[in-house]
């Protein structure tokens, strides 16, 4: 099995972000360079597995969760991430959230010609 290093670096970046962390400030706590932490993310360096731990312990999360996307049968992927999304919300805004989500998800599922770059057979405009 390959590893998909730049799926491992979108993750890093999604996580530091919702952490709201800078490169520099991720740089800092785990004693990487930012540049080491920018070609992480953006897929142009492979992570060690010391650097990843680094990563994930200042992230406060597992490794796994770096690892998303790189296991074929992963059913709890970005669980974590959704619920910290939604831990300050009040109940409305939770609800919007969800409707919001919803609606995204029923979209994609009737769109899967988008995804082969087919077009579709008819249009229901």
């Amino acid at each position: 099995m390959v590893l998909n290093h730049k799926m491992i670096g979108i993750r890093v970046k999604e996580v530091r972000i919702l952490k709201q962390l800078s490169q520099a400030d991720l740089a800092e706590f785990t004693d990487l360079s930012v540049s080491y932490i920018s070609h992480i993310e953006t897929g142009l360096k492979k992570a060690s597995l010391e650097s990843l731990v680094r990563i994930s312990n200042v992230l406060g999360i597992t490794v796994d969760q770096l690892l998303y996307g790189n296991q074929v049968s992963d059913k709890k992927q970005y669980c974590n991430e959704l619920t910290e999304l939604v831990k300050d919300c009040n109940t409305c805004e939770k609800r919007i959230i969800y409707d919001v989500a919803l609606a995204v998800k029923e979209s994609l599922r009737g769109n899967e010609w988008m995804k082969t770059n087919q077009e579709p057979t008819s249009f229901y405009y």
